[in-house]
């Protein structure tokens, strides 16, 4: 089997969507994570969930635990309101690593490598000319695998 054969659509979003929204996306949709597209639908990021965690959690408090811990529950509420105005990227590194990405014809075990490799639960699927094709997600990978008959 080939990434085109379990390739999926699934949503994205842009450096010019807001956070929540983003967010939103993801838990609505049960993704593991996130791909951030240009204007010309090519991967740009890919954010595993905890780095769209990331983007939500203030840097202070993602480095100071004692910080996190002395906020109550009611405080700690206004961080997810807080989002409105915040864009994802506005919270991207400025200098982004390479997107997790495989070609359509990329054999599922190099795709299982790749999300190992890289430690993602997703991978964007580009085209020949590097456009978005869709993606592959740990989920859909793991269910491909365990339905291919076994080896003679």
């Amino acid at each position: 089997m080939r990434a085109r054969d379990v390739v999926v659509n699934l949503p994205t979003v842009t450096v010019h969507d807001p956070v929540a929204r983003a967010v939103r996306i993801m838990v609505l949709n049960r993704m593991p994570g996130l791909i951030v597209v240009d204007d010309r639908r090519r991967p740009g990021w890919v954010l595993p969930g905890t780095q769209v965690l990331r983007l939500v959690v203030p840097g202070a408090y993602q480095e100071d635990s004692a910080l996190a811990r002395a906020v109550d529950e009611a405080h700690a509420d206004r961080f997810w309101q807080e989002l409105a105005g915040i864009t994802v990227g506005d919270c991207l590194p400025s200098q982004p690593p390479r997107p997790v990405t495989a070609p359509l014809d990329a054999t599922l075990l190099e795709v299982a490598a790749l999300m190992t490799r890289l430690r993602s639960p997703i991978v964007a699927v580009v085209g020949r000319d590097g456009t978005l094709a869709g993606a592959i997600t740990l989920e859909r990978l793991l269910t491909s695998l365990a339905i291919l008959p076994p080896a003679d």
